[in-house]
């Protein structure tokens, strides 16, 4: 979340889509109820030996049906590209595709699958918590994103794979396309490319009590509900005066970032920890940030509890469900001892574990997961054994020149998308793939509504701070939003909430000036 965007990796789109529905995905407006629902249950990918039927048209399937229909594409003699994901790596590599030249013949059909109706630009989270951006800016509908291209976007969820690439790049007699998947709604679709781009999901089942009692903050949902409970503990708390305890566990850029922006929202009627067990924050961070986050974090008398393990969570009091949390620490070095932290709300941001993790292993056309659970893949972002399937994001495995795995942040997933779909397009036209190589452009993070760091790779040592920080982040953000339409509504909304502030800002100080002679 905290990288630079891969500004000279991408070029600017500007498309939109087809879209399909099926009864099990349909929906309509924007509430937060709908959308948690929507998004509770997360996309399950298994692999089976099993051959699914290359026949029949596009059926809808009714809740008493249980066969399987196949999806008709619209051309017999045009590639078909599916994408299972429709995060930075999935969408990005779509709209990489239309953007490409291709011959008529070659153009290949797309398919973006995802569980969600919004692709949600993740790093701009914490705004919504600030209340610096409106959902609509951040989460765009994906039929919103796709107007008017051959990209066609279908809302529902993985539930089997069905590679034959194993069988060969070119099938074999009995196997005539590259594999076909099996989704939530019955609907089997036949592809020639698959791109894997399913992301990850938070890691709550490491501490007893942190799937019953914490939050994540991963996602929209997520985001939505810490919005929602830290309202809640507004209006309660600050009738009677009490200081809202907010723990945060984890210090990488999402703790940290989060520490900074609930501080700053709840200023002196809150009390900010942050829990981590190393001994110091942002441990991968370029020094420049690190700095400027420790100087912002005690400026807002943010607790930094570092070199502790967090043992359990429970609830403080079991007769009332708002009630507050317990959470108990062990020193993680010599030195420090045990202790107990209470807290009117946990956000959990330690940990993710990519969708993939889901796998079934069954027969020779598995998918190569490393521990993790991400798809080995060759430099070419081809899966391993199975070279019609691309995996990118939390789904990949690629390592850098020096065996290192690379992050999983959106800065890479840009740039991930990028090579993808040129990839994509070399092996449709039969030209060589390029091997996908990395270019780190910086770090940067949130520390507030006006403030921010961000230290770019290109120039050693230099790091932007406070205002400046903010507006070139934001800049930087805007400029890697999916689609040019999209970008310039989002970029007239900041412009306008700019000067309003400024306007009020004036003001303010005015009537302080005049108040004050």
């Amino acid at each position: 979340m905290a990288a630079l965007s891969a500004a000279t990796s991408l070029t600017p789109f500007s498309y939109g889509a087809k879209r399909l529905s099926s009864k099990a995905s349909l929906a309509s407006g924007f509430n937060l109820s709908s959308l948690r629902n929507s998004m509770r249950n997360t996309p399950r990918l298994y692999v089976t030996r099993a051959i699914a039927n290359n026949g029949g048209g596009y059926t809808e399937i009714t809740e008493n049906e249980t066969a399987p229909r196949t999806y008709t594409w619209p051309d017999n003699k045009r590639p078909r590209v599916c994408i299972l994901g429709g995060g930075f790596g999935g969408l990005y590599t779509a709209l990489r595709l239309e953007s490409l030249v291709w011959p008529d013949d070659k153009k290949p059909q797309v398919v973006l699958v995802d569980q969600s109706e919004r692709f949600v630009f993740k790093p701009m989270l914490y705004e919504l918590l600030s209340g610096e951006v409106d959902v609509w800016e951040i989460a765009p509908r994906f039929s919103d994103l796709l107007t008017n291209t051959g990209i066609q976007f279908l809302r529902d969820r993985v539930k089997t794979l069905l590679p034959n690439d194993h069988l060969g790049v070119n099938g074999s007699g009995s196997s005539v396309t590259g594999g076909t998947v099996l989704l939530e709604s019955g609907f089997l679709i036949e592809y020639d490319w698959l791109v894997l781009a399913l992301g990850a999901e938070p890691k709550l089942d490491v501490v007893p009590g942190a799937m019953e009692f914490a939050i994540p903050f991963y996602n929209l949902e997520d985001a939505i509900r810490v919005n929602e409970r830290l309202s809640k503990l507004e209006r309660r708390n600050f009738k009677n005066g009490s200081a809202i305890k907010v723990a945060v566990v984890g210090c990488g850029y999402a703790g940290v970032e989060l520490a900074a922006t609930i501080s700053e929202r709840l200023q002196d009627r809150g009390i900010v920890q942050a829990i981590n067990v190393s001994n110091s924050i942002l441990t991968s961070a370029p020094d420049g940030n690190r700095e400027a986050a420790m100087k912002v974090l005690m400026s807002r008398k943010v607790q930094l509890l570092l070199g502790y393990i967090v043992r359990s969570i429970k609830r403080a009091d079991d007769s009332e469900e708002d009630g507050g949390y317990s959470i108990e620490l062990q020193p993680a070095e010599r030195g420090l001892e045990s202790q107990i932290v209470e807290a009117d709300i946990v956000l959990w941001t330690v940990g993710a574990k990519p969708l993939l993790t889901k796998l079934e292993p069954s027969g020779p056309n598995v998918l190569p997961l490393n521990v993790r659970g991400q798809a080995e893949t060759d430099e070419t972002l081809r899966v391993k054994g199975h070279p019609r399937i691309f995996a990118l994001g939390d789904s990949s495995s690629l390592r850098d020149p020096n065996g290192k795995l690379l992050p999983t942040t959106a800065q890479v997933a840009f740039q991930e998308a990028d090579f993808t779909g040129w990839n994509i397009w070399a092996a449709i036209n039969n030209r060589p793939l390029l091997p996908f190589r990395f270019q780190n452009l910086g770090e940067m993070m949130t520390l507030g509504r006006s403030d921010a760091a961000i230290s770019p790779s290109f120039i050693e040592g230099l790091t932007l701070e406070g205002p400046i920080g903010h507006a070139a982040r934001k800049l930087a953000y805007l400029i890697r939003l999916p689609t040019d339409e999209h970008r310039i509504k989002v970029g007239i909304s900041w412009f306008a909430k700019s000067a309003i502030d400024s306007v009020a800002l004036l003001q303010s100080n005015l009537t302080k000036a005049l108040s004050g002679s």
